[in-house]
């Protein structure tokens, strides 16, 4: 048996939006993928209200997405009794990351669920165990990265891993997500060594550079900003799935545009990751960036998905 979890940036994903024809094509996307266990970012509330009630609209949207799509959102308390659903947020902003699963499939660990807020994270951060068949449980992240600090998302790396550690080692577990930058996994080219997803900006002369490149780099070589995953990916604590498995490049964003949606300087790129750690590193079977009408009108992020063995999960100790 298999696992599939999938990673999909809803595009402002609120209120408003339930029971138009983009939230059905946020649901038939997530039909088409049929994920065991999904990373959902960007479910967003009414900001003008008090932050008291953000929690209760985004619970009442992120489990009625889960139950349109076949799936649950509610987490287990330490004693088995059901809990809040799986999602976070920075206490200072009203968006939200969160993960969905197939109950048929997985089951939560009870008291396995943790989200983390500020100052941490400017989106939140949520995460969860899970019972998939392997030997132990697995860790899963739903990650939305800092869109504007390069320090920061750096930093956000530093404690994710935090999440995915053991005294000196690795957790089981993956980490799936809108990274908001590019990622630093290489791969062997006829040259060496050389980036999986190669320098976008060299061409490029606008001011939101100074979002993606690294200091000073802006009119010189323009780099992108890799520290964040170069954290996660360093001493093989985590690979980068795509990457690893050598699948052929492909874009998660850009395929929006004519002013469709936000304003996009940048083109195509692949900001929306999986990441698996060590011990899942031996479990991974296929990857994929899913296309289909659905996907290409739901959100101006592509949603990926990455497929495990549970059976060849290895232990760190």
């Amino acid at each position: 048996m298999t696992i599939r979890l999938a990673n999909l940036n809803a595009y402002k994903l609120g209120h408003d939006v339930i029971d138009t024809a983009s939230w059905r094509a946020r649901v038939t996307t997530i039909g088409e993928i049929a994920p065991d266990i999904l990373a959902l970012q960007e479910v967003i509330v009414d900001e003008s209200r008090p932050p008291s009630e953000w929690a209760v609209e985004a619970a009442a949207i992120v489990q009625q997405l889960a139950a349109e799509c076949g799936l649950s959102a509610t987490t287990l308390h330490p004693d088995g009794t059901p809990g809040p659903a799986a999602m976070a947020s920075n206490i200072h902003r009203g968006w939200y990351t969160a993960l969905l699963w197939n109950p048929a499939s997985v089951k939560p660990v009870p008291g396995g669920f943790r989200p983390f807020g500020a100052p941490d994270f400017w989106h939140g951060y949520t995460t969860a165990a899970f019972d998939i068949g392997a030997a132990e449980p697995v860790t899963v992240g739903s990650y939305h990265g800092d869109p504007f600090r390069g320090d920061q998302r750096r930093q956000e790396a530093l404690r994710i891993k935090s999440a995915f550690r053991t005294t000196g080692g690795a957790k089981p577990g993956l980490l799936l997500g809108d990274f908001n930058a590019l990622s630093a996994a290489q791969v062997h080219g006829v040259d060496g060594k050389r980036y999986y997803d190669a320098e976008p900006y060299l061409g490029q002369d606008h001011d939101d550079l100074e979002y993606q490149v690294l200091e000073g780099a802006i009119g010189g070589e323009q780099l992108a900003d890799r520290r964040q995953t170069e954290a996660l990916l360093r001493r093989g604590f985590m690979v980068d799935v795509a990457a690893h498995l050598g699948v052929p490049w492909q874009p998660t964003v850009g395929h929006w545009e004519g002013g469709r949606g936000d304003p996009d300087p940048w083109g195509p790129r692949r900001i929306d990751l999986a990441l698996a750690t060590r011990p899942v590193v031996p479990a991974l079977v296929g990857y994929a960036t899913h296309h289909s009408p659905a996907a290409e009108d739901a959100s101006d992020h592509l949603p990926v998905v990455c497929t495990i063995d549970p059976a060849k999960i290895s232990r760190e100790r």
